[in-house]
């Protein structure tokens, strides 16, 4: 017994995981929490965590997950077998559930002054501070030269956040 990961027919999740139960599989397909704004209402959402994947049980044999309705495959390794899912893995984002979602933590909102390294091109390894973002996922950072601080334009991809 263990388990698998499926892909499945985007936006015909709930179709698949409909027919592997029919076909006697345990499945597990977890969703987030989010909250969001639709038309000026706050709502709330639970959107896959894993778009278009679900986890199945696999007791005996796995042949008839992989022609269920909804699924497109079953992710398999080298030998053409399903690829084994830890059941560490599957207890872990268990563990994590709140009343059947899982809350993700808010990532940290960066601030004017927060301090920040360059990571790469011509101003590598200079610590500056965060100024803002900019179009295009560009950071505008404060660093020190020659005495005198100058405001400079990076890629969001050469700045550690945060240093």
């Amino acid at each position: 017994m263990f388990w698998c990961a499926a892909q499945l027919q985007a936006q015909r999740e709930h179709l698949a995981l409909k027919f592997l139960a029919l076909n006697g599989y345990e499945t597990y397909f977890p969703r987030l929490r989010e909250h969001r704004v639709k038309r000026g209402r706050k709502i709330e959402v639970a959107p896959p965590l894993f778009p278009s994947y679900a986890f199945v049980l696999i007791r005996l044999q796995w042949h008839t997950a992989r022609w269920c309705a909804g699924v497109i495959s079953l992710i398999l390794s080298g030998d053409g077998t399903p690829s084994h899912v830890p059941d560490r893995i599957i207890n872990d984002l268990r563990a994590r559930e709140r009343d059947g979602l899982i809350d993700l933590p808010k990532p940290r909102r960066l601030t004017i002054g927060d301090p920040m390294r360059v990571l790469g091109g011509p101003f590598e390894g200079h610590l500056g501070l965060y100024q803002g973002m900019k179009p295009r996922q560009r950071v505008e950072l404060l660093l020190s030269f020659l005495g005198a601080q100058q405001r400079v334009i990076l890629p969001k991809a050469e700045i550690a956040w945060p240093a």
